[in-house]
């Protein structure tokens, strides 16, 4: 099987500088023509079927790919975000730093949970399941939209990656599932 794992395009929480995770937010219309492009790159990979976060910014990159390339779309709930901000979610980065310093600092680690928050080991397991059951289909291509932080725990704790510098808006990775997980390219994201 190939996986077409993609991040979602730009949001309105990315450009309002806000504590996103759980924070459900649209696309922003450069995040729209972002998704348009990655079409393109995607329209001659077989796609079978897209399978999407059900956090809006995800979904809507989902379903412009799923129109545009003519595939069926499946949410799949264990694929959003981590609810990493907590009580943070959705607040602007400037009032968030003064109102909660002391939360802020423990968002320096992924393994920290701050207060309202999801615990990394929760998150590590669904995401993990969520990308076992895809794998388990009887599908040879999919594409998988989801975010950052889904994307980052399963480099880290699958495929053994480590810790990525950026992932890019509509960044894309090409996944080989053989019985075990195969990083085979990458775009839009550095290590």
């Amino acid at each position: 099987m190939k996986i077409f794992l993609v991040r979602h395009g730009e949001s309105t929480g990315d450009i309002e500088r806000r504590y996103g995770g759980d924070y459900d937010d649209h696309l922003t219309d450069r995040g729209r023509r972002q998704t348009k492009k990655l079409v393109i790159r995607l329209s001659r990979k077989g796609i079978q079927k897209i399978f999407s976060s059900p956090r809006l910014r995800a979904k809507e990159t989902a379903e412009i790919l799923s129109k545009d390339l003519d595939r069926e779309l499946e949410v799949v709930n264990d694929l959003r975000e981590r609810n990493f901000y907590g009580i943070l979610t959705g607040m602007k980065k400037s009032t968030a730093k003064k109102k909660y310093p002391d939360e802020i600092k423990k968002l320096k680690s992924y393994k920290n949970t701050i207060e309202g928050a999801e615990d990394y080991g929760s998150f590590k397991k669904r995401v993990i399941e969520a990308f076992s059951n895809i794998a388990a289909s009887d599908l040879r291509f999919v594409a998988v939209v989801t975010h950052g932080g889904p994307i980052s725990c399963f480099f880290r704790e699958v495929l053994k990656k480590g810790e990525f510098k950026n992932i890019d808006d509509c960044a894309f990775f090409e996944i080989e599932y053989d019985g075990k997980f195969k990083l085979i390219e990458m775009s839009g994201a550095e290590l």
